[in-house]
């Protein structure tokens, strides 16, 4: 006899997690190889890779906690890899920068993330990674409109 509903909504929603903690703890492990945390990497990445950022505007990005984020930026700012530049029209309005040192930590470090995350992910086929793309979508976005 096959699983009920219920227990196959208890069955991918434990999959999805363990599969989700394994994934996240090899992430992990591959920054904080270089010295970073998760937040300072994904701040450094986002400056990295769309400019400057208006440091209030930085959390809805990464996801983390606005109230987090002038502590993180402070941390970046004192190791030397971001610097703050005021607004000229706003003096309210603070960016974060990438300094020199932000850039060619970045440019050595984000080539080999993408090899850590391309090995994370090589449990499955190009093609099962399409279909797993497509389907967490359609999870994340039923339970988006479904609030």
């Amino acid at each position: 006899m096959g699983m009920s509903k219920e227990e196959r909504a208890l069955k991918l929603f434990i999959v999805l997690t363990r599969a989700m903690q394994s994934v996240k703890k090899r992430v992990e492990e591959d920054i904080r190889s270089h010295g970073l945390n998760t937040t300072e990497f994904a701040v450094l990445e986002l400056i990295f890779h769309k400019g400057e950022q208006p440091i209030q505007r930085i959390g809805e990005k990464v996801l983390i906690a606005s109230s987090s984020i002038t502590y993180v930026v402070d941390k970046l700012v004192q190791k030397g890899y971001l610097t703050r530049r005021s607004c000229p029209k706003d003096r309210r309005v603070s960016y974060a920068v990438l300094t020199d040192d932000g850039k060619a930590l970045m440019e050595e470090i984000f080539p080999h993330h993408e090899q850590a995350i391309r090995g994370i992910t090589d449990g499955l086929t190009e093609e099962e990674k399409d279909l797993a793309i497509e389907l967490l979508k359609k999870l994340g976005h039923h339970n988006t409109s479904n609030k």
